[in-house]
């Protein structure tokens, strides 16, 4: 997943669980208007802390994925 998709995960997965904006903010110990940048991709200063603690109530995980060739195509994909 790339940065600029985290946020709008966020929001598809919070939708999908009924919640409204506030009361997971208010869960992640975190304000609304920081949750609302995050859903909208402005990660700004996120923490990796706070990523984890709004994917862990959404029953996430951060997961690190190895990616070849920077994702740059290599000479047989073009």
């Amino acid at each position: 997943m790339k940065l600029y998709e985290i946020g709008q995960e966020i929001r598809l997965l919070r939708e999908a669980k009924n919640l409204t904006q506030e009361e997971l903010a208010n869960i992640c110990g975190i304000s609304r208007v920081t949750l609302g940048k995050i859903e909208q991709g402005k990660l700004g200063n996120t923490s990796v802390r706070t990523l984890d603690l709004i994917l862990a109530r959404l029953g996430l995980e951060i997961e690190f994925k190895t990616i070849t060739n920077f994702g740059l195509k290599n000479l047989d994909e073009l």
